[in-house]
């Protein structure tokens, strides 16, 4: 069936409204949310409507980063309360870094014996190792609390990222189908020239699979920067305590008028901007040079 120019173009040009307009609906919520924290809270709900900042300040920003005065704050609708960002912002690089390392390494690492290594029982061992994947993980909470509790570590990184650290179902499953694509033939020739398990594994797959193990990094770390219960469990001190954390902290330190809803996602933002800025930079990158096809 043949198309006319102008079918065309009307088709195209419906394809482009339909991709704006999701566009639109998907950067709404984080306009919203830097349209209020340029606003002053106190005269926040008198113009909820409005589009625009009301009574535009960076006071909200101020408040989070402490160099605001009590008479600054009070004066805008905050509680004077604030955050130590830059302490709870390294924390969570900190620990979503180890975690992303760790955790990217040993499930890279199961991944290929899961793909490349022949052993009886791989495939039902998979299977078993697969339905983790159907357990929440509020299940596995208070088990985990108990270790990090007898071994002392609440309230230390090492009791944060612990239960992260070794390999997860899906990163697992992931990475294991891109190794599964990978020429059996390069293998074979390594092993011709003398090459290990070992060997073949950090010289020859890990190199060719660069695409989607910076793609499983990448949702790894996004994830452990957004963990927000275990942490909360396990890391209540201030020295070891996360930007997730934090920010319910500075929600719960509310002026008696109202929440600083301004100051809330000052704090939201802030605290969004590295994941944003991380997956900016390395996005376009990784979707562009994934191959599902695998090496040929």
């Amino acid at each position: 069936m043949s198309h006319t120019p102008r079918q065309l173009s009307w088709q195209r040009a419906a394809a482009w409204a339909i991709l704006v307009l999701f566009i639109l609906l998907t950067l709404l919520p984080f306009y919203w949310m830097l349209r209020i924290s340029l606003s002053n809270n106190r005269t926040l709900f008198a113009n909820a409507s409005s589009l625009l900042p009301t009574d535009f300040t960076f006071g909200a920003f101020k408040r989070v980063l402490g160099i605001a005065t009590l008479a600054e704050a009070t004066a805008e609708g905050g509680s004077g309360a604030h955050i130590n960002f830059w302490r709870y912002l390294a924390n969570s690089v900190a620990t979503s870094a180890v975690i992303t390392v760790c955790q990217v390494f040993f499930s890279a690492m199961a991944a290929y014996a899961f793909a490349r290594l022949r052993w009886p029982g791989r495939e039902k061992v998979f299977f078993v190792f697969l339905t983790a994947l159907m357990v929440p993980p509020i299940f596995t909470a208070l088990p985990n609390f108990v270790t990090v509790k007898q071994l002392g570590l609440l309230n230390t990184y090492a009791g944060i990222v612990l239960p992260y650290l070794f390999m997860t179902p899906f990163a697992v499953f992931f990475l294991r189908q891109f190794f599964l694509n990978i020429s059996r033939e390069v293998e074979e020739a390594a092993i011709v020239d003398g090459a290990g398990h070992a060997r073949i594994f950090f010289r020859l797959i890990v190199p060719m699979s660069s695409a989607p193990i910076a793609t499983i990094s990448l949702l790894v770390y996004i994830g452990a920067w957004n963990e927000y219960f275990w942490p909360l469990l396990v890391g209540q001190e201030d020295d070891v305590r996360v930007l997730t954390v934090a920010l319910g902290i500075f929600r719960s330190q509310t002026p008696q008028s109202g929440p600083d809803w301004s100051g809330l996602m000052a704090a939201t933002l802030l605290a969004a901007l590295p994941v944003i800025a991380l997956f900016t930079i390395f996005g376009r990158w990784i979707v562009n040079s994934i191959q599902f096809s695998g090496i040929k």
